[in-house]
């Protein structure tokens, strides 16, 4: 098996209507449609006038009593979308900032060492990691079409990076490993720009997976932040989109090479990294191609709700997750997407579910398990399940406190979904599996030789097929995962509270 699965967040396409069609105008020809002769003084509206003089006092107030330097105290982020947001769907933060300092990373303690570059917030408790804010219980509009949801790409650099990252306990450590971990999948990219599933690298999988193999690497370097215009490794990212492109054809189909039951996987994975890049950057060329492969994962669901191995015929929850996942990043991207496509998704879901829901299996009438239960409850999250749904509580509680994050017991595919759903989730039951997974993974991090920065397959499950690579881009998915997909829920996160923030996102 060989996947990852990230979250998004839901978009709506709107159109635009010319004021001309609005209004009935005629279609003259243009010579005949003179326009009139105005005063350019007179023609100014009053309230357009009045508007320019209020700003201009403004901007001069501003620079009066907030020079250049001077701490001002707090910082005001507005984390929303820019259209037609309404003021209770907004989340309010406020980040206090006289009170910050800065942890250091000693490099020196580090046997492999990566510059990191850490947010200029205070990270000196970050052993409590307790976020100091309280939101209202509620969904952001993910999985419900009313309220606008936050794009599901726009945490993963900048200011709302760092504050993420601050917020939900990311770690020095944690941003290290990640930085090690890229730097060690950069090494093993091949010059057309693809990675493969069998090395260079050692303890590569037994069968090889191209287009898997290059959209799990992308994933890992765009989660934190890196497109083919952007970031550290722009160059690395150039390489890669330009070849997984030319692996698509015309009916938005990646995974020609690929062994016949991983060709669902990927696509999937291909898919999502297509579309999540076309999110973060809008470069127009990709959006036919992300468009190409929204239409093919709506082609391919069975008539259960769900997807397998060949397009419209079976369905398992594994591969399923990862095509729930296409879809909403295909949203996220605002592409065309059948909304009608993932509503049937419920119906297999209800078919797998075991205790009303909190628990799920691989296929109906099958025995529930950690992962597919962690998959279930991350695609009904996506799906538009609340945040006190009581058998999204239930399935919560067990991966906090009854299962937790045990490194001894290796399962990186379980780990990278549990992380997101207690991500998600957010509260104690958060704070219960992150304290454990932001020591414990980096720990298990390799430090030394020419794997360094990677994480063994060793012992894992799903190792031997994936490898190396599977397990190292998992790893970080994990550690990228404060800020690599925007949280799903208004929480009353922590008993502490932040102080007013009106959210952010252009």
């Amino acid at each position: 098996m060989v996947g990852l699965k990230p979250a998004a967040a839901i978009g709506s396409a709107s159109s635009i209507r010319w004021q001309g069609e609005a209004e009935g105008v005629t279609d003259a020809p243009a010579a005949e449609l003179e326009p009139p002769r105005l005063n350019p003084i007179r023609a100014i509206p009053s309230w357009l006038f009045s508007l320019v003089i209020h700003l201009v006092l403004l901007v001069m107030l501003a620079l009066l009593t907030g020079p250049v330097g001077q701490d001002i105290g707090r910082v005001l982020l507005t984390i929303g979308q820019s259209e037609g947001t309404s003021e209770g769907e907004l989340a309010e933060f406020a980040i206090d900032t006289q009170s910050q300092s800065i942890e250091e990373i000693d490099s020196a303690e580090l046997e492999t060492p990566v510059d990191v570059q850490m947010p200029d917030l205070s990270l000196a408790n970050i052993e409590s990691t307790q976020p100091s804010f309280t939101l209202e219980t509620s969904m952001l509009g993910v999985g419900d079409p009313s309220a606008p949801a936050l794009p599901m790409v726009g945490g993963r650099s900048g200011t709302m990076k760092k504050t993420l990252l601050m917020l939900y306990g990311g770690t020095p450590m944690t941003e290290s490993a990640v930085g090690s971990g890229l730097a060690w999948l950069a090494r093993q990219q091949s010059k057309d720009g693809s990675w493969s599933i069998r090395g260079p690298y050692n303890d590569g999988g037994t069968i090889e997976n191209k287009p898997a193999a290059t959209a799990m690497a992308m994933l890992a370097f765009m989660g934190a932040g890196n497109t083919h215009l952007d970031g550290e490794y722009a160059e690395t990212m150039q390489r890669a989109v330009k070849w997984l492109v030319k692996q698509q054809d015309r009916n938005g189909f990646f995974a020609s090479t690929s062994r016949d039951h991983q060709q669902a996987y990927s696509q999937a994975q291909s898919s999502i990294a297509i579309c999540e890049l076309y999110a973060m950057t809008k470069d127009s060329w990709l959006r036919g191609p992300a468009q190409l492969a929204v239409d093919c994962a709506e082609e391919w669901q069975a008539p259960e709700g769900g997807w397998r191995y060949q397009p419209r015929f079976d369905s398992d929850t594994s591969i399923t997750g990862w095509f729930v996942m296409t879809l909403q990043s295909g949203l996220a991207a605002g592409l065309e997407v059948d909304r009608a496509v993932l509503y049937r998704v419920s119906d297999f879901l209800d078919s797998v579910q075991s205790y009303d829901g909190a628990a799920y299996s691989y296929q109906p009438r099958g025995a529930a398990s950690q992962a597919m239960t962690a998959e279930g409850l991350l695609c009904r999250q996506y799906l538009g399940w609340r945040h006190d749904h009581p058998a999204l509580l239930r399935g919560v509680d067990a991966m906090a406190n009854e299962y937790g994050f045990n490194i001894q017991d290796t399962d990186f595919y379980y780990w990278y979904y549990a992380t997101q759903v207690l991500h998600h989730f957010g509260g104690e039951p958060w704070k219960v599996w992150n304290n454990e997974m932001r020591e414990k993974l980096p720990a298990a991090q390799v430090r030394r030789g020419s794997e360094s920065g990677s994480w063994s397959p060793q012992s894992d499950r799903w190792g031997g097929t994936g490898g190396r690579l599977y397990t190292t881009c998992m790893a970080i998915y994990c550690l990228e995962v404060y800020y690599r997909h925007m949280p799903l829920y208004k929480t009353a996160y922590n008993d502490a509270a932040i102080p007013d923030v009106e959210s952010v996102v252009d």
